[in-house]
């Protein structure tokens, strides 16, 4: 063996190393894999799932048999003319003593190429239409949700039907998040987990008005048959209704920037009389958070429940510290946060920056002044500053 001086390593020597590196690389994985040993999680995604999910709304059971019928008439069809030109190529080869037909501009071998697939066509136009047609017929629905697509959450709003007035923002737990950026999957529901789930009623019409804030998303629930885009400046619709209780799982399906796989959908279907108490619950929480705009705060108040507010709906994107990351900017040291004129910052939460910070009109005026005042008192910020209510109450008008 011929020895290369110096730390170069021979042919033998690489490729010893090489394989040294793929085994303990394929162990990490491995090691990584049984760490984590998922199972199927009710109402979301399945291990090893080849089939369309399984329905809990008549939309979504005619669209499994309408993809079982196209896909045995593709097979007769396939298994037909195959058979055919393998039987004609066998049966009739040359070897044989067969001589090909001469003739050409049959009408009726044309009359038959036609009609037949005009028939197929028609066969499988008709059932597929009648289940389109029953897609986008929102009519005469029990309730009414206005679903915003916003980077990267979901913004519902319940604008008819038992619970209007209901509205709040859906993001990924922050949990998830955690896990995610440590690397280390955990949970059947890992990325689909939020802190806030959209309810709805069991066995009620369910209409789900879908548009964006920012740019394009997708709300799509596979366990009901729906997807509709949430598109900025439009307005579409789809529907469903539920036939079962659960939890049951989607995500957006639009890739709308870096962390499109952190904007996941919970629906969780309620008896009646569970949606009922949740609705009564959800007015009064939402009484409770509707704070007196004039009333007037001591700074360790809002900084405490700045705190909170900041935790939910901020942290995602401008990190724990404050940092941001990529595109997101930082708040720690930030010029507008530190800037004497809190005016500036209090016009960034009600209408958002650079298609990036979306609108946060849907917070109150107390839970706004407070997440100024924590994030301008905060971190390497000591500002001193504080924001009153009644400082964002005027810039709404």
């Amino acid at each position: 063996m011929i020895h290369v001086p110096g730390n170069r390593l021979s042919g033998p020597q690489r490729l010893a190393r090489t394989c040294g590196t793929l085994a303990a690389a394929t162990a990490l994985l491995l090691r990584a894999a049984g760490a984590w040993a998922v199972n199927s999680l009710p109402g979301g995604p399945a291990v090893g799932q080849l089939d369309l999910h399984p329905p809990v709304t008549k939309i979504a059971a005619a669209q499994q048999d309408l993809h079982y019928m196209m896909l045995y008439i593709c097979v007769a069809i396939f298994v037909a003319v195959f058979g055919v030109m393998f039987y004609a190529i066998f049966a009739h080869r040359k070897s044989k003593g067969h001589k090909a037909a001469d003739f050409h501009e049959s009408t009726t071998v044309e009359i038959v190429w036609t009609v037949i697939p005009f028939l197929i066509v028609i066969g499988m136009a008709l059932p597929a239409t009648k289940v389109v047609v029953a897609q986008k017929d929102t009519t005469n629905a029990d309730l009414t949700i206005k679903a915003v697509g916003m980077q990267w959450k979901w913004g519902y709003e319940y604008i008819q039907g038992e619970g209007q007035g209901i509205q709040f923002v859906s993001t990924l737990d922050a949990s998830q998040r955690a896990l995610s950026d440590a690397g280390t999957p955990q949970g059947d529901d890992y990325l689909l987990k939020v802190d806030k789930a959209l309810v709805v009623p069991v066995d009620k019409k369910v209409r789900i008005i879908t548009t964006a804030n920012d740019v394009i998303h997708s709300f799509m629930v596979p366990a009901f048959g729906i997807k509709q885009d949430a598109i900025p400046g439009f307005v579409r619709d789809t529907w469903f209704r539920a036939e079962k209780v659960g939890d049951y799982y989607g995500q957006c399906v639009e890739l709308c920037g870096k962390e499109h796989a952190y904007m996941p959908i919970h629906v969780k279907v309620l008896s009646a009389e569970d949606y009922a108490r949740w609705v009564a619950d959800k007015h009064k929480e939402m009484q409770a958070q509707a704070d007196d705009p004039s009333k007037v705060w001591s700074q360790d108040e809002l900084i405490a429940r700045g705190e909170k507010v900041y935790t939910a709906n901020c942290a995602a994107c401008h990190q724990p510290n404050g940092k941001g990351a990529g595109a997101i900017k930082p708040l720690d040291g930030s010029p507008v946060v530190l800037d004497s004129d809190q005016g500036k910052q209090i016009h960034v939460l009600l209408h958002g920056q650079n298609n990036i910070m979306p609108a946060w009109k849907q917070l109150s005026d107390t839970e706004i002044a407070a997440v100024i005042t924590y994030t301008k008192n905060h971190w390497s910020n000591k500002t001193g500053q504080t924001v009153q209510p009644a400082d964002v109450l005027a810039a709404r008008k």
